[in-house]
């Protein structure tokens, strides 16, 4: 690709193409954006229509505002203009709607030239996305392109599963390179939430199904703690079990915990079992008991698996999903890792 005609637009023509998407995006009456979000559910049925609508608000919200972006490139060294543009390859996921719309946003910022690979999962919202930057300017089109494979970048972005990952490091090891695997979240409770925070916890845990590496798969909870309130509070997601594929996911996590005998709460919607492990399946939710909380917040500070936790001293309930332009994956500096390159 061609970097001869990218050096014209600055940084702050770049903000204002993004404010023009924020617009674009809130107006929502356009017939090409409305197909886009229908065949993108319909290629990946765990994107539902309310999904995709929460997954883009958020992005329009925390992503797209004016003073939020101009914020967070003040607190960096952007120059106005990349004239030593570097070729990035960016894997990106799909578990959630754009979850990689971020990394796509710190390599636009820094005005370098991506090479994207989509996952299957969620080919259709983004390259619709850059078709619009690319039409109100054409520059674009010299700094965006998808590829089903990533050859001759300089550095690479990748995000997977945990064998992927492994396959990332191997193949990437000799360029710069972000690798980020699997990871989850946890809540803290304390046995005095309100029905209003545990009406949050219950979006933190279910929206998207609980398929995001923010979504809520494991629960501490207090010695003797009560779960009979999260378990109406939950309720509110009953309509999941509707959902042909959570279902499913459902109907099988609870044959398993019959099987083998073991002990389970069930609302109809969601099981929760006692269970060591952070991660959990869709539909089941983990839970364990704590003593000493200080003890606790300690053993999960040295757990590389958490993406995140909630709870009173931690990310508010209800907002695990709603991370800001500052809120990196992993905890690494996406944009300061790209300046670093030059």
């Amino acid at each position: 690709v061609s970097f001869k005609a990218i050096y014209n637009m600055n940084l702050q023509q770049r903000i204002e193409l993004l404010i023009k998407l924020k617009t674009f995006i809130e107006e929502d009456n356009n017939e090409q954006w409305k197909a886009a979000k229908t065949k993108a559910s319909l290629t990946n049925p765990w994107f539902t229509p309310e999904f995709i609508n929460i997954a883009v608000k958020q992005i329009v919200t925390n992503f797209l505002s004016e003073n939020k972006l101009q914020q967070w490139v003040s607190s960096y060294s952007i120059p106005e203009k990349n004239n030593n543009p570097k070729t990035i390859g960016i894997v990106m996921a799909g578990n959630i709607p754009l979850v990689g719309f971020h990394d796509f946003l710190c390599g636009f910022i820094t005005w370098n030239k991506l090479l994207i690979k989509l996952s299957s999962q969620d080919e259709i919202l983004l390259p619709f996305f850059v078709s619009k930057l690319t039409e109100w300017n054409s520059e674009v089109k010299e700094l965006v392109a998808f590829a089903n494979t990533l050859k001759s970048c300089d550095t690479y972005i990748a995000t997977g599963r945990n064998n992927s990952s492994r396959y990332f490091e191997y193949y990437f090891s000799k360029y710069p390179h972000i690798i980020r695997r699997n990871r989850t979240s946890v809540a803290i409770l304390e046995g005095n939430e309100t029905k209003e925070e545990l009406q949050n916890l219950s979006t933190d845990i279910q929206l998207y199904f609980g398929l995001g590496c923010r979504n809520i798969t494991k629960l501490y909870v207090p010695q003797q703690y009560d779960f009979m309130k999260l378990l109406e509070a939950l309720r509110t997601y009953d309509y999941l079990i509707e959902f042909h594929k959570y279902k499913h996911n459902f109907d099988y996590q609870l044959a398993l915990l019959i099987m083998n005998n073991k002990q389970y709460m069930n609302n109809g919607s969601i099981l929760l079992s006692e269970n060591a492990s952070v991660f959990s399946a869709i539909s089941h939710l983990h839970y364990d008991y704590y003593s000493d909380k200080e003890i606790l917040i300690e053993q999960l500070s040295q757990n590389n698996d958490i993406q995140c936790i909630v709870g009173k001293e931690f990310i508010p309930f209800g907002k695990a999903q709603e991370p800001t332009l500052t809120d990196y994956a992993d905890g690494i500096d996406t944009i300061q890792f790209l300046l670093d390159l030059n």
